[in-house]
């Protein structure tokens, strides 16, 4: 193995055929490598997501949750181990086995864009070779612009909506109630997605008591420094490479600490039954880019897992993101995240009154930036440290985001009634 000569490090991932097995981060230091070498380190990074996916104990991943509040996965059995002599051909056998299924339900994609033509021609073209989508739906949030609708036309499968009201949740409502699907997904503009995603999805839907599946984001690019500071030292969209189930339990294990429901995946890989919505309602409006920021889609999977529904993060349903080539665009997207991420925290303690929600704003969040401030002090300040700045003002922004909405809800001008859906509510 060999590196470009003006690389620094190298990423690269391993996969099996469709399936994405794992990652490794490699210094320029320690190459080049003997092939011996390079089979060594592709065995030791893909034996979990291998094990995980042939074996029933001994591989699961572990949730994001404190240890001893969940039980530990069981030992593999050795019998199963010495018996996976050919355990690369039992994977592909297994991703392409409900293909042959006659009865599959009908699959709408949404993708809600607002002013970049240029990427929504990139994703368009990705959808364009993918198969298994039934109904495919542009929402355009910015409709004053003529130019993502000329996109829109040269793709004769794919419908236009316009919604002049700003708010990614807005859009992503209204293309809920245009849409037919019995599964919904969702992807970004500044996505491009691979030809069996949709059906990886729908696969991971085959467990009626999953409401809602995300997958799998990895870099269509890393050219950038701040491509690279996104991806590496603040862990990109990626949830590795192994499947995990979020359910009640995992819910009660961490709701008096603030339900890492952020861990679950992101909205630009997601999916839900169209059930899932009329049990929990739709995306809240006050959350999401155009209005907090960001988390509306980790707010509707904490309603799902409170309401005691399940959530798949399934490894095998990937997409490729590009993440802001610029530092400038990188701490914009810092700052909303952050931002939005305390106001749905106070969202969901409103709705649900789980202390932990309060406490993650006030205790959790504050004590891990002044870790990353120590560690600056220790080791010296990296790109990491470079992002507090925009991290801390997002948290400011987000106390005074809560604030506001507490205050229009208190004279009645909320958009939504604080602790209550949109079912509730008939809003």
């Amino acid at each position: 193995m060999t590196a470009e000569p003006d690389a620094k490090s190298l990423l690269v991932f391993f996969w099996s055929g469709r399936v994405p097995l794992g990652r490794l981060s490699l210094s320029t230091d320690e190459l080049p490598l003997p092939a011996s070498a390079v089979a060594n380190l592709a065995a030791r990074t893909i034996a979990p997501a291998v094990g995980a996916r042939t074996l029933d104990h001994g591989f699961k991943a572990m949730l994001p949750v404190f240890r001893r509040r969940m039980p530990d996965d069981s030992p593999a059995d050795l019998a199963a181990l010495l018996a996976a002599t050919q355990p690369l051909q039992a994977l592909g056998q297994a991703a392409t086995t409900d293909e042959a299924k006659p009865a599959r339900p009908r699959v709408s994609l949404i993708i809600c864009t607002r002013s970049r033509p240029q990427a929504l021609a990139r994703c368009l073209i990705s959808v364009a070779k993918a198969r298994g989508l039934d109904e495919i739906l542009v929402v355009d949030n910015a409709p004053g612009d003529p130019a993502t609708r000329r996109i829109v036309d040269t793709f004769p499968h794919v419908a236009y909506l316009a919604e002049p009201r700003p708010g990614l949740s807005v859009a992503r409502n209204v293309g809920l109630a245009a849409t037919r699907g019995d599964i919904v997904l969702f992807t970004d503009d500044d996505v491009v997605i691979e030809p069996d995603w949709p059906q990886a999805m729908v696969r991971a839907f085959a467990d009626p008591g999953v409401m809602a599946v995300t997958g799998l984001v990895l870099p269509a690019e890393l050219e950038t420094a701040a491509q690279v500071a996104f991806e590496q030292d603040l862990g990109g969209f990626g949830q590795g490479f192994r499947a995990m189930d979020f359910d009640a339990e995992f819910f009660a294990a961490m709701k008096g600490r603030g339900v890492p429901v952020w861990r679950i995946g992101s909205g630009a890989n997601m999916g839900f039954r169209r059930a899932a919505f009329e049990r929990v309602g739709l995306f809240d409006e006050r959350l999401g880019a155009g209005a907090s920021g960001c988390s509306e889609d980790s707010e509707l999977w904490y309603r799902l897992l409170a309401v005691g529904a399940r959530c798949r993060y399934e490894p095998a349903a990937v997409v490729r993101h590009y993440h802001r080539a610029d530092w400038a665009g990188l701490t914009r997207q810092l700052r909303d995240y952050t931002k939005g991420h305390v106001v749905a925290l106070f969202v969901q303690y409103w709705r649900w009154h789980y202390a932990g929600d309060i406490r993650r704003v006030f205790v959790s969040l504050p004590y891990y930036y002044l870790w990353l401030l120590k560690e600056g002090c220790r080791r010296g300040f990296g790109s990491r440290q470079r992002l507090l700045p925009a991290e801390i003002a997002g948290w400011c922004a987000g106390l005074r985001g809560a604030f506001n909405l507490w205050r229009a809800d208190r004279r009645g001008n909320g958009p939504v009634a604080l602790g209550r859906t949109r079912s509730e509510t008939g809003a």
